[in-house]
């Protein structure tokens, strides 16, 4: 349904930084960059290798308001890339926002990890398969 999500961040190169290592367990990665140090409008893409952008974060100047509800899940093919999702955002300057583990509430082998990234944005990596 959706083609690609951007989302703003007003340190863009911690932003690359964070996603470069969160995405690599879930095997997306940059497929495009417009980092040009002191410049306005910078942005870089991620997505599958080979692919156009799925998510795009693009730099702001204002502060990023919190959107009550609102959050992205990304998906995982095994609960290890959960798990290695949740690892790389906390190293990385991320929060944790809910421990990788079974969500059963949510469905039989929901398996997730929640993380706010350094920006404030609530992300989750899932994955549904049975172990």
């Amino acid at each position: 349904m959706l083609h690609h999500l951007s989302i703003g961040a007003k340190d863009i190169e911690q932003a690359a930084r964070f996603y470069d290592a969160v995405m690599e367990p879930l095997g997306y990665v940059r497929v495009w960059t417009d980092l040009r140090p002191g410049e306005e409008e910078q942005a870089v893409g991620y997505g599958l290798p080979g692919s156009g952008d799925n998510l795009a974060i693009k730099q702001v100047s204002q502060d990023i308001p919190v959107i009550p509800g609102f959050h992205i899940a990304f998906a995982a093919k095994t609960r290890a890339a959960v798990q290695d999702f949740h690892a790389a955002a906390i190293a990385t300057g991320g929060k944790d926002n809910g421990a990788p583990g079974l969500r059963p509430d949510y469905g039989d082998n929901y398996f997730a990890a929640f993380v706010l990234d350094p920006e404030g944005h609530r992300i989750e990596a899932v994955c549904k398969e049975a172990e």
